[in-house]
């Protein structure tokens, strides 16, 4: 059986967790804990490993999904997952600026480690204060518009959503293989 490794990333907040949980046909597995730090004035949980789902494509096909932490304390674990990463989407709050820094410094040190195909994946567009793509993509230190990833707004809660943006992943994935 093949099996296709998805990261989710992103910054605290940004909807790794709920993204995961949108589309998993299987219970997902997750490491929640209490809230400790800054993050507790966004939420109450916090992932402090990963997540983890999976979609079945038939008996010879699954693609495996896994959600790294937000935080940068937990940067050992971005390190152990995307090294047998196949690609990456790295989910960005529109609506937090305050949080593309650190949006721009996983996905630095994702490719430092790694070159597989990711896309970009914009959540809380509805939201008041969300920044519009052309934005997010210049603060994430993308200039030139023509080495930019693919960017797809993506509610992290309807499991439609989702799976337009792992179609989307999937499918920049295969382009890369072919090129």
């Amino acid at each position: 059986m093949e099996i296709m490794r998805l990261i989710v990333t992103g910054s605290v907040g940004a909807g790794k967790s709920t993204f995961i949980r949108s589309v998993s046909e299987i219970e997902v597995v997750d490491t929640d804990a209490a809230a400790t730090d800054e993050t507790a004035l966004l939420k109450e949980r916090t992932t402090v490993a990963f997540d983890f789902g999976r979609l079945q494509f038939g008996p010879d096909m699954a693609l495996h999904l896994y959600g790294t932490p937000g935080q940068s304390r937990f940067d050992f674990m971005w390190d152990i997952l995307i090294r047998k990463a196949h690609a990456y989407i790295l989910l960005v709050a529109a609506h937090r600026p305050r949080e593309f820094r650190q949006a721009r410094k996983i996905r630095n040190f994702m490719q430092e480690r790694v070159q597989v195909p990711m896309i970009i994946g914009l959540t809380h567009t509805d939201c008041i204060g969300a920044w519009s793509e052309e934005d997010v993509f210049l603060a994430l230190g993308y200039v030139d518009e023509n080495e930019r990833p693919p960017i797809v707004k993506v509610n992290p809660m309807e499991g439609d959503s989702v799976a337009e943006a792992v179609i989307a992943l999937v499918q920049h994935l295969m382009q890369s293989c072919a090129a």
